[in-house]
């Protein structure tokens, strides 16, 4: 049976097309998926993302803690109310989650993974806690609203009491705020400003609706998946799992060795392959002729003048891990996972309708805030 959030009912009375997310049915979209994904580059859209669930770490052990678990080195954000974006690596350096991390207080860090990784993240993250003087709590308890877009800050200041909302609009990109109950943090999962509001289940409704009277866009899961698309951005069991290394799927950047002596899960397996080479890479895709790529085509190297390239071959080295519609450049954006000398390449090929169609490779983003980052 699937899970409900406690914003479940509001999707019914919207007559929202519902989808299994995870084991959770959410809403694909409302109305139109490229309207709320415009809604949300132009001005700002809000998205039930309750099926998250936040993970607090605290104790004196924290810091500790997470500077062994996670590769992404939490020292960055030792000022309270700072927030990380990081990935989790297993033995193997393969990317076990991607997530934000919140610094709230002193020894009070919160953990946001994956819906799709929930059970098997609670799991890792306490199997690694027990030589550390840490609790660690799923918070059940909580609702997960994340308003994006230009205009997000502005509405969600509107429907807040004054003292919260003085304290959101002082937060820099990536910095959050909390009153011990109410946490909101300036980040999201669309390439837009943006906030994500983590609230008591039973104040999630109450808040909705607020937003919703206010004139916000209530925006599904098939527009935060286009979005997240043209940011460029990565999407766990798509363009990642654990035999992906960070390096393999443009996080190599959240891998920190500067301190030799913090020993994080995973170090090894990332030394051993920053000495051997990455055989591959995650790159764009920008489709040049009509049609849309889509998940799991096949893309190779362009046909040689004898034609005699065939996917049955063994040519088609590479695969499509997200592929859509981009509303903003109007045209099909991919992200592919290609063996690593082909990053390089100008062009490749993909696969769509029995057909062999040209791409241009290019370098993630696609879009940000709202603009086209693609030259020429």
């Amino acid at each position: 049976m699937l899970k409900h959030t406690p914003l479940y009912d509001q999707h019914v009375a919207l007559n929202a097309k519902l989808m299994n997310v995870a084991g959770w049915e959410l809403p694909l979209e409302y109305s139109s998926q490229i309207a709320e994904h415009l809604a949300v580059r132009e001005s700002a859209g809000m998205f039930d993302i309750s099926h998250l669930r936040p993970v607090d770490v605290t104790g004196p052990g924290a810091r500790d803690f997470l500077r062994r678990l996670l590769a992404t080195d939490v020292a960055r954000i030792d000022t309270v109310g700072a927030a990380l974006y990081a990935c989790m690596l297993n033995t193997h350096g393969g990317v076990v989650d991607d997530m934000i991390v919140y610094h709230l207080a002193q020894d009070w860090y919160r953990l946001v993974p994956n819906a799709l990784t929930g059970e098997k993240d609670q799991a890792w993250i306490q199997s690694q806690a027990r030589d550390f003087d840490v609790e660690v709590v799923e918070r059940e308890d909580l609702a997960l609203i994340a308003v994006q877009g230009p205009s997000a800050c502005a509405q969600v200041a509107a429907v807040l009491d004054d003292t919260l909302a003085d304290a959101m609009n002082t937060l820099d990109r990536f910095m959050a705020t909390s009153d011990g109950e109410t946490v909101i943090g300036r980040t999201g999962f669309t390439g837009e400003d943006g906030l994500e509001l983590m609230l008591a289940s039973g104040k999630a409704v109450s808040v909705w609706k607020a937003l919703l009277d206010g004139g916000m866009t209530a925006a599904g899961f098939g527009a935060r998946n286009t979005l997240r698309l043209e940011a460029g951005l990565n999407r766990y069991g798509y363009d990642m799992d654990e035999d992906t290394s960070p390096a393999e799927c443009n996080l190599g950047a959240l891998v920190d060795l500067d301190d030799d002596d913090r020993h994080f899960v995973g170090r090894e397996a990332v030394l051993m392959e920053a000495e051997q080479g990455v055989r591959h890479r995650l790159i764009g895709l920008l489709l040049e002729d009509d049609g849309v790529m889509r998940d799991k085509a096949a893309v190779r190297e362009p046909a040689r003048d004898d034609g005699r390239l065939d996917v049955s071959a063994g040519d088609a080295q590479g695969r499509v891990t997200t592929g859509s519609y981009s509303p903003i450049l109007g045209a099909s954006i991919a992200l592919a996972r290609v063996p690593a000398a082909w990053a390089d390449q100008a062009q490749l090929e993909v696969h769509i309708h029995d057909a062999w169609q040209s791409a241009r490779v290019v370098v993630p983003p696609f879009v940000r805030l709202g603009e086209s980052c693609i030259e020429g």
